[in-house]
């Protein structure tokens, strides 16, 4: 029997799962089967990968033979009060229904789990005895962020460097940086909007803070205290499409995997 009969719905996100239990997910989150047209024990003949489910993705999907797809942004977020095709997101609803392509989304809980994004981006970067954040109560291995250091300390220049070049972002945002700060040592970030916990970077005796969608005020508030860096949401997550790839291929060695070559960064630089 080929791997793709062998090989359910269920099975794909059995695994994921086990990676990444929804428990783990925001109590505002909606980590999860967002569409299974088909029942979870049907045959699965491909599994596509993205960051954000768009009409393009699906169609991607359906093109490459694949009837589910796995992403980490939900497609379903806000409810639909009705779908008529008037959204990308309803549009993309209408396709994958019409294709019978199913769709999990593995938010908040990817990003908790205890190998999840952020200690993705820390192993990236080449950070060491990295930690959790923070931890969720009473399970320090799980939660948001990571803390870590450098084998040896980088200059500020180097460090930037860095980063632009593991999260593939053409530009960053950065804050002034404590004064006469020239080096790097000791790291914190958190993959996609982690503006919340600079201050606890802070408290962690951080050098620097890594995370994306900072506020203007928090620039004001905590730029001088610690080397702020916002790299962009789609670069500090687009990450979890060789996260998911990875999970997948350890189990399913010989499954038909793709990572969606049709989405891009919604955000354009000038």
């Amino acid at each position: 029997m080929s791997a793709k009969q062998s090989v359910t719905l269920a099975d794909i996100v059995g695994c994921i799962e086990d990676f990444a239990s929804p428990g783990l997910q925001e109590k505002w989150d909606n980590t999860g089967w967002q569409l299974c047209p088909h029942r979870p024990s049907s045959p699965c003949t491909g599994v596509m990968l993205c960051l954000d489910v768009t009409p393009e993705v699906v169609a991607e999907a359906e093109a490459e033979g694949c009837n589910l797809i796995i992403s980490h942004h939900p497609l379903i977020f806000k409810g639909l009060r009705q779908i008529t095709g008037a959204s990308p997101v309803e549009r993309a609803v209408i396709s994958a229904i019409s294709g019978g392509i199913a769709v999990y989304s593995s938010h908040t809980a990817l990003d908790s789990a205890s190998l999840g994004v952020s200690h993705k981006l820390g192993t990236m970067l080449g950070l060491e005895d990295m930690s959790v954040l923070s931890p969720q109560p009473g399970s320090p291995l799980t939660g948001l962020g990571v803390i870590g250091r450098f084998a040896a300390p980088l200059t500020t220049d180097a460090f930037i460097h860095r980063v632009k070049e593991v999260y593939g972002a053409p530009v960053i945002r950065r804050s002034a940086g404590p004064e006469g700060m020239t080096e790097v040592s000791r790291v914190a970030l958190c993959s996609g909007s982690g503006g919340e916990f600079v201050g606890t970077a802070i408290g962690k005796e951080a050098d620097a803070y890594i995370t994306s969608d900072t506020r203007y005020h928090d620039f004001v508030d905590f730029g001088k205290k610690i080397l702020m860096i916002d790299t962009g949401h789609f670069e500090s997550e687009i990450c979890t499409k060789s996260i998911f790839s990875a999970i997948i291929s350890e189990k399913f060695p010989t499954f038909a995997v793709r990572q969606s070559r049709a989405e891009q960064n919604p955000v354009r630089y000038v």
